[in-house]
């Protein structure tokens, strides 16, 4: 069985960042090979609200839904649509919230990188 390379970086939920908490509310998973780019994306509401009481937990729905978007391309990912898998992995691994932030960028090997979105959802956010 052929295993390619892959990349993927955790997302973090940073509801309050001059405390330093996070919650992980997914994972980025890009394999070059397969011009693969997918986000899988679950949000445990009580741990946010543990960690922020306040916290905007429709607005970072709707953050976790609009990465989940970009990954998947069509109209609603505007000009990110039209890139390829890797650009639009390297766009949302740069940091640009304070609150829904991506972590480092880590590889492996993958038969399959949509069952490898997959098992790092369970294993590093469920």
């Amino acid at each position: 069985m052929k295993r390619d390379v892959f990349e993927y970086a955790l997302l973090r939920i940073v509801p309050r960042v001059e405390r330093g908490e996070c919650i992980n509310a997914g994972v980025l998973v890009y394999c070059r090979a397969k011009s693969f780019v997918a986000a899988r994306t679950h949000l445990d509401e009580s741990k946010l609200l543990a960690l922020d009481p306040g916290a905007d937990v429709a607005g970072v729905r709707a953050a976790l839904r609009a990465v989940e978007g970009v990954c998947a391309g069509g109209s609603a990912a505007g000009q990110a649509a039209c890139d390829d898998a890797g650009r639009r992995f390297r766009w949302l691994i740069a940091p640009r919230s304070t609150v829904v932030q991506p972590g480092p960028v880590h590889t492996g090997l993958t038969a399959d990188p949509a069952a490898e979105a997959e098992r790092l959802l369970d294993l590093l956010v469920r």
